[in-house]
């Protein structure tokens, strides 16, 4: 299938990594989806483009997200790529000091929200002729080794792994793939409002400024993923900043 014919669909499009990769599948030829809470978010990153369809949503609620498929099957016909993406930091606290209220919020978003939008997608991609396609979910490297402080961001992400892996499994009959891309550092102005520019907590208690990479960079990389050819699936993938206290982190 022709890039021009595919179509895909972008959570948390309206800013931060889901903006630049929702940019870097528009300039490759994608129809793109475009869907978040904030409508004028997604006006911004679709910038008027013919083959972007803003479509607000919360993900967190079943019935947007089923809508939120309709109207891109009612639009073009089909989804070929979902990149699950939105997500919220959630909380700074360990497990002893958490608001139980506050990780339960950070899980919904991230881990139900992920499940909506995964489970929306593989019954698209399982109706449609022909049928499959591709699910890419965000997992950040936190997925990996989570920073001090950030029990509930780390739980969720951890989680979207063995989500991946799920989908990956039970989407195998169907021609449904999934992959997971964990990304480090990707310089965003959310990246910013945690401190990792301006010094990030560390294990041993210290701040340091850690290193960052352009996001259009970790765009490059999951485009990468979503273009490869129906026979090929990345399933993990992980893009970092290069000198950034990653492996060390513990």
């Amino acid at each position: 299938m022709a890039v021009s014919d595919r179509i895909a669909v972008v959570t948390g499009a309206g800013s931060g990594i889901g903006r630049a990769v929702t940019v870097a599948m528009l300039d490759a030829g994608f129809k793109v989806a475009l869907a978040g809470r904030r409508a004028d978010a997604l006006e911004q990153t679709a910038a008027g483009h013919p083959d972007a369809l803003v479509v607000p949503t919360d993900i967190t609620i079943a019935a947007e997200v089923d809508a939120l498929f309709e109207r891109v099957v009612a639009e073009w016909g089909r989804v070929d790529v979902l990149f699950n993406n939105a997500g919220v930091f959630g909380p700074a606290a360990s497990a002893a000091e958490i608001d139980p209220e506050e990780f339960t919020r950070t899980i919904e978003v991230n881990v139900t929200g992920a499940l909506l939008c995964a489970g929306a997608a593989m019954r698209t991609m399982i109706a449609q002729q022909p049928s499959g396609g591709r699910i890419i979910n965000n997992g950040s490297i936190s997925a990996q080794v989570p920073r001090p402080q950030s029990v509930a961001y780390a739980v969720s992400k951890h989680a979207i792994t063995g989500l991946t892996r799920s989908i990956d499994l039970d989407g195998r009959r169907h021609g449904i793939s999934c992959g997971q891309i964990d990304i480090g550092n990707a310089a965003t102005q959310i990246m910013s409002e945690i401190g990792v520019g301006s010094g990030a907590l560390q294990a041993d208690g210290s701040r340091l400024v850690e290193p960052t990479f352009d996001v259009a960079d970790a765009a490059r990389a999951v485009l990468f993923m979503a273009q490869l050819p129906a026979e090929a699936n990345i399933t993990s993938l992980t893009v970092a900043a290069a000198g950034m206290p990653f492996g060390g982190r513990g």
